[in-house]
């Protein structure tokens, strides 16, 4: 329900969350947030300088959600830059390309930077992206599913830390909306018992999720 005051249309909304993409550069984070922003894929790399910023309003489950997504960049001489962004965070979308096996291997890079500015790791998603190259990567390069679900099994069993794993592919929006339907699920599940009050913000067009 909106409210008009002074001219402009306000939005109540019962939660907000707070959610950082990392992952090296090039793996398609921004990629993701714009397929999930439904902005469109851009196939020439841009790289981000620094961080950018969406933000999206969501039905979910009867409720209105805030959801703001920090996309950080994956250059290492950002990582000062960075810090100040995983604060005051609810989730964490780390994304690794199949196709780039030095960022698959970079995975609990990511996580330790993580954990050094947050201390406690939040709601986790890790993403294998670009899964529609497969067929023009060679047998030898390319990260394999099994290889994903082993790490993030492993992940899960040593920091007990909610985690969900998603192949995905920013050019088709395989697995896109489903990964952050699930992270709104685990956010509201992980912060239970802290219900955020009702808030009211200037009037963004909410998308229903289910």
């Amino acid at each position: 329900m909106g409210l008009r005051t002074r001219g402009t249309l306000l939005m109540e909304y019962n939660w907000q969350f707070k959610t950082v993409l990392i992952g090296d550069g090039a793996v398609g984070k921004t990629s993701i947030r714009r397929n999930y922003m439904r902005e469109g894929f851009q196939s020439t790399h841009i790289p981000t300088i620094g961080v950018d910023f969406a933000k999206k309003m969501v039905y979910f489950e009867g409720k209105i959600v805030r959801f703001v997504i920090w996309d950080l960049t994956g250059q290492h001489s950002f990582e000062r830059v960075r810090g100040h962004y995983y604060s005051g965070c609810h989730s964490i979308v780390l994304v690794y390309s199949v196709t780039n096996r030095k960022s698959f291997d970079n995975v609990p890079k990511w996580l330790v930077e993580a954990y050094r500015h947050l201390r406690k790791l939040p709601p986790t998603a890790i993403l294998a992206n670009k899964i529609d190259l497969r067929q023009s990567t060679s047998d030898e390069d390319f990260v394999t599913t099994v290889e994903g679900l082993e790490f993030v099994d492993y992940f899960k069993r040593k920091l007990a830390v909610p985690i969900i794993f998603k192949e995905t592919s920013a050019l088709t929006g395989e697995n896109i909306d489903e990964t952050f339907t699930e992270l709104i699920r685990m956010m509201m599940q992980h912060t239970e018992g802290f219900p955020q009050p009702t808030t009211q913000v200037e009037s963004e067009k909410a998308e229903e999720t289910e």
